[in-house]
């Protein structure tokens, strides 16, 4: 499709000019959407969350800088507030995924490799936001570009107490969460227990647009036997996160009530673990298509939040110097782990402009929830 790539052997000028077409396309149209629709006012009858796992504000500088030559400009970088988040663990330490998206999902602080279970305390689920806004009725979805029982998306639909429990994991979302969309990588969700469990199953990009999304209440999307494919490597016959992003929306907006949606752009993460700028500016680049789409679908529902952040930072990375649209920039790693460094937020829509500073990880779960029609904060154990 335009603006894409399929491998990585094409030429530098040619990612520079189509990238920068696409990416300066996504952010004029997010900025007119900001200047005709000013955040509203109420409850929100919609909440998007936007998790790019790994990405600190150097990701979001560096893949800026190769779209387009300057930084700042990529989708959600035009929404009227922002902020910081800090994203330490129950024990003070570097936080890893699951405990990182656990204080998103929950507003509980947990130790590294918990999903979403009062650890340290009592052991006992912790709630989500995806379960407490499903029991107000409305839909709810989760998409992800890793397989979807990975860490962070597991938060949001299943309690265990280790993120290794994939098999687990994988049973709470079939049985007991139930999103209406699951999307990612297939790894230990299989075809038939999603059938079996009630969802239709589709495996492929045809499967995907294919979908009558009106008459389609449960869907599995699963893509790929693992981890999907990195965006700069090619997705081949498998969607890419701004089409799951587009489908899953279109299906949670059949809900009168409202929907929950969680979208992951998580293998910006994977790149950074391995100190491959190319492959995670390319991540982070199309994580930002994904929330223009977002942002598109939003100019037609003003009733929706909408929040961009991620879970930690990864690689502690460094960007040094600009060199222009399409090539890459300059930079350095600290780590080949996860650091302490504060991470980005940005808002619109309801509530947004609760948001300055820098603020734990926990009021992401704080926000979204009273931002929600009949949302009150409760204590976050439930049995």
């Amino acid at each position: 499709m335009p603006g894409r790539f399929q491998c990585r052997n094409v030429s530098s000028f040619s990612i520079a000019l189509s990238l920068l077409a696409l990416a300066c396309s996504s952010c004029g149209t997010v900025r007119g959407i900001l200047t005709s629709h000013p955040a509203p006012t109420g409850a929100a009858k919609n909440i998007i969350l936007f998790i790019g796992d790994g990405m600190g504000f150097e990701q979001v500088k560096a893949s800026g800088m190769y779209a387009t030559g300057a930084s700042g400009t990529l989708s959600f970088e035009a929404f009227p507030f922002s902020g910081s988040i800090r994203t330490l663990n129950a024990e003070g330490g570097v936080t890893d995924s699951a405990a990182s998206a656990t204080a998103m999902a929950t507003g509980a602080k947990v130790s590294n490799g918990v999903i979403s279970m009062s650890l340290p305390g009592s052991g006992i689920p912790l709630m989500t936001i995806l379960e407490h806004l499903k029991s107000e009725g409305k839909s709810t979805g989760l998409v992800t570009t890793t397989f979807v029982t990975h860490a962070t998306t597991a938060t949001f639909g299943a309690h265990e107490p280790s993120r290794e429990n994939y098999s687990s994991i994988a049973d709470d979302y079939l049985n007991d969460a139930r999103p209406n969309v699951l999307f990612g990588g297939a790894k230990y969700v299989t075809q038939y227990a999603a059938a079996a469990a009630g969802y239709t199953v589709v495996v492929d990009r045809a499967g995907l647009q294919a979908l009558d999304t009106e008459k389609e209440p449960m869907v599995s999307g699963q893509f790929g036997g693992d981890n999907m494919p990195y965006e700069i490597d090619g997705l081949g016959e498998l969607p890419h996160l701004s089409e799951m992003t587009r489908t899953a929306l279109r299906i949670l907006n059949n809900d009168p009530d409202g929907f929950f949606l969680m979208v992951e752009g998580g293998r910006i993460d994977h790149a950074c673990h391995a100190h491959d700028i190319e492959q995670a500016i390319w991540e982070t680049i199309e994580f930002s298509n994904a929330v223009a789409v977002a942002m598109e679908w939003r100019n037609s529902h003003s009733d929706t939040l909408i929040i961009v952040t991620a879970d930690h930072e990864t690689g502690g990375l460094h960007v040094l110097a600009n060199n222009g649209a399409g090539n890459l920039p300059t930079v350095t790693w600290g780590t080949t782990g996860h650091t302490s460094s504060p991470v980005p937020v940005f808002w619109w829509g309801i509530n947004a402009e609760l948001v300055s500073g820098t603020m734990e990880n926990t009021n992401i779960f704080n926000i979204m929830i009273n931002s929600s029609a009949g949302s009150a904060i409760a204590d976050p154990d439930f049995h």
